[in-house]
């Protein structure tokens, strides 16, 4: 018999006005013959518990009992920056802390706030991976939670993009990075701090190595940095487009942000035929041939000649396709 589930059960009770065993049961992740069992263990040790028979009956506590065990595990205050964030709390392996926290916070709060942040808590939800995607597998994801927090350099076998693909390094995580559904790990290596897609991470193992953070070193300026940097990696080109109405209308649902934020920078004023110019950050001739072969006949590319010669031969390799001339 977990003390620590005795505290949560009379923790929900004092949050609720009136539970029935199978809900508690739910709640508490345990059957509902341990459920009856928990509560007269509560009666046993004092607490005013009682039940209600019938239709809309249940347990719950006696008018005015109020209990002060609110005091918080580390487990749980660190789980309070994730209290909204179900999904990424399960990722972090902080689901039972932040099911506890909840109910701690709930039982300290005055009943009108309580009701207040319930009825908050009912009409918000975040689903953090983007459309069309799967959320990734993260298997190690707990491991490097635990060696960001304890400072304990990990040991990792990691799959890249270049040559040779699959590396083991030694690493000391500095932080961890939600973006758009892809948890990124931040860490020193052997050539300095980098980024690492935590999905691409094959083994790991924790080491014997301790390790502490630089002095001033900020997670979120450095995600920013880190952004900005991959950015000017990521654009080495740019090219001169012509867009319909419809084709700007598009765009946010077929090329980067970066790419729709330089069309509403740059674009000249519409014409009498309803188009614009503008120009573009381009990654690569084919990936810009890729990307705006989506919009169809809302674009028009006028520079660089490489590209445009690259969207024509498309075009007519999909024309002899369809046995058009």
């Amino acid at each position: 018999m977990s003390a620590a589930r005795l505290l949560s059960l009379l923790l929900l009770l004092q949050s609720r006005s009136r539970m029935s065993a199978r809900g508690i049961a739910d709640e508490l992740g345990v059957s509902v013959r341990t459920a009856y069992r928990d509560l007269a263990r509560l009666q046993d040790a004092g607490v005013p518990v009682y039940a209600l028979p019938g239709r809309g009956g249940g347990y719950q506590l006696l008018d005015g009992y109020r209990t002060r065990l609110t005091g918080m595990s580390e487990g749980e205050a660190r789980a309070l920056f994730f209290a909204g964030l179900p999904g990424p709390a399960a990722d972090l392996g902080l689901t039972a802390e932040v099911t506890a926290a909840r109910l701690k916070l709930l039982a300290a709060l005055p009943t009108e706030l309580r009701e207040e942040a319930t009825r908050t808590a009912a009409v918000f939800h975040l689903d953090a991976p983007g459309w069309h995607r799967e959320p990734e597998e993260t298997p190690h994801l707990p491991l490097l939670v635990d060696a960001v927090l304890t400072r304990r350099a990990v040991d990792v076998r990691y799959r890249r993009w270049r040559a040779p693909q699959e590396v083991t390094r030694r690493l000391r995580p500095y932080g961890l990075v939600l973006k758009s559904g892809v948890w990124y790990l931040v860490a020193a290596g052997g050539s300095g701090t980098a980024t690492y897609r935590v999905a691409q991470v094959l083994d790991a193992a924790p080491s014997d190595e301790r390790f502490d953070r630089p002095e001033g070193f900020d997670l979120g300026a450095y995600w920013a940095s880190y952004l900005d940097e991959f950015r000017t990696r990521r654009y080495n080109g740019t090219a001169t487009v012509r867009l319909s109405r419809q084709g700007r209308r598009r765009l946010p649902d077929n090329v980067s942000a970066d790419v729709v934020a330089a069309v509403d920078a740059t674009a000249t004023p519409e014409g009498d035929d309803g188009w614009i110019e503008a120009v573009i950050p381009t990654e690569s001739i084919e990936h810009a041939c890729g990307e705006l072969l989506r919009l169809g006949i809302d674009v028009e590319v006028l520079a660089p000649p490489e590209l445009r010669e690259a969207m024509a031969a498309t075009v007519q390799v999909l024309s002899r396709a369809y046995g058009l001339r």
